[in-house]
């Protein structure tokens, strides 16, 4: 099978049903635990713009010649979406001396925060998804997991009396 293939279903997990999206979001999470405890949340973000440009390749790709712009298989946007929503709780953890599992109902959170504006799409992310090609398919996770980040943040804030 080709690379771009492997790459736009992360290792194949966009070929399970049903929901393969939210099978790419859950494959996310320990992915971005690994990548956590190997260097932290700097290793995260590199890998989050690694990602977002081997997966629009892998997309531009996947896609080249077909009417469908996003199939259902692909969820190297998910994983990319879903790093960025967990991104504040990597942030967190690291700027307390926390161990992640410490902090498991901000990857809750992270999780279905993600999952909702990304299955919602309001605002930009649907405006993203309309644009009908790789950036769009890229970018409305991307704008999904800024929203749902922001939510986790929000959520900490409140959880930890910062907001009342």
């Amino acid at each position: 099978m080709r690379l771009s293939h492997l790459i736009a279903t992360v290792c194949y997990v966009g070929h399970m049903r049903p929901a393969s999206g939210t099978w790419g979001s859950l494959v996310a999470l320990p992915l971005a635990w690994g990548l956590h405890v190997l260097a932290g949340p700097w290793l995260l973000i590199l890998a989050i713009i690694a990602f977002y440009f081997l997966g629009f390749w892998a997309t531009t790709r996947e896609t080249h010649g077909s009417d469908n712009h996003d199939p259902s298989e692909i969820v190297v946007d998910e994983l990319v979406g879903q790093w960025i929503a967990f991104l504040p709780v990597s942030i967190g953890a690291a700027h307390v001396g926390a161990d992640l599992t410490a902090l498991w109902p901000g990857w809750i959170a992270a999780f279905l925060l993600f999952r909702l504006f990304d299955i919602w799409k309001p605002g930009p992310i649907g405006w993203a998804d309309r644009k009908g090609d790789a950036t769009g398919v890229m970018l409305d996770d991307v704008i999904a997991g800024v929203f749902a980040a922001v939510g986790v943040v929000i959520l900490a804030a409140i959880s930890h009396g910062v907001i009342v």
